[in-house]
């Protein structure tokens, strides 16, 4: 029999997870075994173009690292991997507590609705690693079309809103919103919609803004199609994407899962010691510009990759069951019980995931990537980029400078700027930049290109 994944309908992500929950399902996936059990199919899920899980998908599949260590596993069986692609997490988790995907990823929000469906419908799973993450929550961000008089959060009090109810994205609007004193229930209007529906709902002007999570802020950002309103790193709270495995699958095959988790582990390596490489296979796997991947995922990028299940990431997962529970996706769940850190702990060894849990994130920088090179080459301050960029500019294939508040890194040409005495600061957000500059004496606001005039013009330190 050829076994066809279904293409999940175009809908939202929750009523996608109902729909195919109800669905039977062919029999196809999943952990499937010859008669004679010398033959093993694993089935991994994974979103390809939510870039903070391609140590667990899209870069782990090129690099082939997990077939490599099935192939390690000497215990007389021949394993095949079935990789899965879908757009949001939702499916995966339909198609996980239907017992035909065995791993999957996905981001903070979906792993809550996988952890309440697998307890709901008798088939548990568990969060057995992290993906990429953000501790202060700049994986999400609202936008506006680039032409937009909305200047503020305030300002979306009686507009329409884009984003994916159910997922971190969604959490972060509300979250945000609630701050400024809106209520995200009766204040806005709330679209529901898949990323690629909302981002076109934005340029058509059926929204008026779109709040989302990797990497389409950065994506229509880059493209001109938006500019930012609110980063997500203002709520302070982490975000973070993380691995998912069918609890009946891990108890079956602990040594498969351990597998999987060693070469998550040697993904990320790869990710560390090679980000430009790893940032050019995802964008030729995935086809989004290699610049936006760099964004989240270089080596200062937004995202921070380690698989360690920190005490804080957990805590925050905690906090996220009260936003779904006022939303009716989910009830009462038990993240303790849902989170499962012994694979994971094998599979790196107990000194190295101590290390992991003990590790700081790294340290924001301004960064250029020269086109052609293979490197790229950081900088003191957005200040020093700024005089670079000015005197090369046509050798420059990207530049991003870290938000002075948050530390978000964004494109520098897409950033808003701030002169304060010598120094040029950048701002993901206008209404951030507004806010620096109103409490700084003598503080003003410029564009892009007055900030590199003057950065051209400033002398070099010394």
């Amino acid at each position: 029999m050829t076994c066809k994944k279904r293409t999940p309908p175009r809908r939202s992500a929750v009523a996608a997870t109902a729909v195919a929950l109800l669905l039977p399902l062919a029999g196809c996936g999943g952990d499937a075994e010859a008669g004679d059990g010398s033959t093993v199919t694993v089935t991994v899920g994974y979103q390809s173009k939510t870039i903070n899980t391609v140590t667990a998908g899209t870069l782990l599949r090129s690099l082939g690292y997990f077939e490599k260590q099935l192939n390690a596993l000497g215990d007389g069986r021949t394993y095949k991997v079935n990789w899965q692609d879908y757009a949001t997490g939702a499916p995966i988790t339909a198609q996980m507590t239907a017992g035909k995907i065995d791993i999957g990823s996905m981001g903070d929000f979906p792993l809550l609705i996988n952890a309440a469906r697998g307890t709901q419908l008798g088939r548990p799973t568990r969060l057995v690693s992290v993906t990429g993450y953000n501790l202060r929550g700049g994986l999400n961000t609202i936008v506006t079309a680039p032409d937009s008089k909305l200047s503020s959060l305030k300002d979306l009090r009686g507009k329409k809103v884009s984003t994916s109810i159910g997922s971190a994205a969604d959490g972060t609007l509300v979250r945000a919103l609630q701050r400024a004193g809106i209520d995200p229930q009766d204040d806005i209007e709330k679209l529901n919609q898949q990323p690629a529906v909302g981002a076109s709902a934005l340029s058509a002007g059926s929204a008026d803004a779109l709040s989302q999570f990797v990497a389409w802020p950065g994506l229509l950002a880059f493209q001109g199609k938006a500019k930012a309103l609110y980063d997500g790193a203002e709520l302070n709270l982490p975000t973070f994407h993380g691995v998912t495995a069918r609890q009946d699958f891990a108890k079956k095959r602990p040594a498969v899962l351990e597998a999987f988790l060693k070469a998550q582990s040697q993904a990320t390596d790869y990710l560390h010691d090679h980000p430009v490489s790893a940032s050019e296979k995802v964008a030729k796997a995935t086809g989004l510009p290699a610049e936006v991947v760099h964004l989240y995922n270089g080596g200062h990028g937004i995202a921070t990759f380690g698989l360690a299940l920190q005490p804080r990431l957990i805590s925050a997962l905690k906090k996220d069951v009260a936003v779904l529970k006022s939303a009716k996706l989910v009830g009462d769940i038990d993240v303790d019980a849902f989170v499962d850190d012994r694979y994971v702990k094998r599979a790196l060894g107990t000194s190295a995931y101590a290390e992991q849990l003990a590790a700081a994130p790294p340290a924001t920088a301004s960064e250029v990537w020269p086109e052609g090179a293979t490197e790229t080459r950081t900088f003191t301050s957005p200040s020093a980029l700024l005089r670079h960029v000015s005197a090369h500019k046509a050798s420059v294939r990207a530049a991003y400078v870290p938000d002075t508040t948050t530390g978000t890194l964004w494109f520098a040409d897409k950033a808003v700027w701030v002169a304060d005495k010598d120094a040029l600061l950048p701002f993901v957000t206008a209404a951030g930049a507004r806010a620096y500059a109103a409490g700084h004496e003598g503080a003003r606001t410029l564009p892009y290109a007055g900030a590199l005039a003057r950065a051209a013009d400033a002398p070099e330190p010394s």
